[in-house]
Parts: structure tokens; C-alpha cells; sequence
């Protein structure tokens, strides 16, 4: 189930990294470096330069009774591209257009705009206090809204995402 779901993330990742880099990385399947807890760590080359990662799937789902499909929340860091940290919500659905994404950690609220699938900061500036937060946090949640207008909410554990931001740290 876990491999499904990181396959998954990988064809996610790709498919919002547009055609041409898709084919690139299409021929290079993600490897994963190590898991850390409930965080994975990845990598896999795009053209020259090489995209690390570190993701992990909720562990819990609201509403039960709905198909959340595979949803992650991924934390990328691409070198070549000078992104250090980005962090991104992946859902297994269409996401609401025009809505936000809100990601709460302790008591503190992040919010992201929302593109089909995916939901990115909306404030750039604002990726590291994110980062910063999931490093010290005890528990996150992300809140969406699908493109029928049912909320949704997602549990993640933090165990494990300082070690494993700390292995893609020197992503090259």
C-alpha cells in the first residue's frame, strides 16, 4: 500500500512538473534514500539535476465516508532550480477552484492556493516559518474543500520530518 502510494506521489510530482520534464523523469523512478518515521525521503533525476523530497500520507481522513483517493503532503527541494523547501499538498481529487488549503500545525495556521490537485504556500516568503513549524510541531492538519464542495481534513504525524529534511539538506 505504502510503495502504491509513493509511486502515486512520484506520477503527482511529475505530472505538475510539466511534458517536457515528465519525459525526463519518466525514465527515472524515484528511489527512496531512507524513511524516517512517517517521512520518507526521495530522489530522482530531472534532466541534469537531481529533485529530493520528503513526503508522507495522513493518518487519519475526515469525512470517513467520502474517497479521499492517495493524498500526501511533500516537502521538495530542487537545487537546480534554485527551490529549497517547498512544501505542497497533494490530494487523490480536484480540489475546489479558487479555494485555499489551510495546513494548521499546533495552533498555527498556513494557508495555500489550491490548482486542480495540489495546493502550494501562498505567501512564499511565508515556506520557511511552514518548515520551521513541521520541524517543532507536534501535529499537523490540512484542511481542503474538493471541487463537489465537501471539506475535508487530514492528520499527519510530524515524527521523523527533521531527520529527513536533514538527508535531503545537501540534495544535489
Amino acid at each position: 500500500m505504502f510503495v502504491k502510494s509513493i509511486v502515486s506521489a512520484f506520477a503527482l510530482t511529475v505530472a505538475m512538473t510539466g511534458v517536457a520534464a515528465a519525459q525526463q523523469a519518466a525514465a527515472a523512478a524515484p528511489t527512496r534514500i531512507q524513511q524516517f518515521q512517517a517521512w520518507g525521503a526521495y530522489s530522482y533525476k530531472s534532466g541534469a539535476s537531481t529533485v529530493c523530497y520528503v513526503l508522507s500520507v495522513p493518518t487519519a481522513k475526515q469525512p470517513a465516508s467520502v474517497d479521499h483517493g492517495d493524498n500526501f503532503f511533500i516537502v521538495s527541494q530542487r537545487p537546480g532550480q534554485n527551490i529549497s523547501y517547498e512544501p505542497q499538498a497533494m490530494m487523490g481529487y480536484t480540489l475546489q477552484e479558487n479555494s485555499k488549503v489551510n495546513v494548521v500545525i499546533d495552533n498555527k495556521t498556513f494557508v495555500m492556493f489550491t490548482k486542480d490537485k495540489a495546493a502550494w504556500v501562498e505567501n512564499a516568503a511565508q515556506e520557511p516559518a511552514l518548515v520551521a513549524a513541521m520541524k517543532t510541531g507536534h501535529s499537523m492538519t490540512v484542511n481542503a474543500v474538493s471541487r463537489k464542495g465537501t471539506g475535508t481534513s487530514y492528520s499527519y504525524s510530524l515524527s521523523g520530518i527533521s531527520a529527513a529534511l536533514k538527508q535531503i539538506e545537501s540534495c544535489k
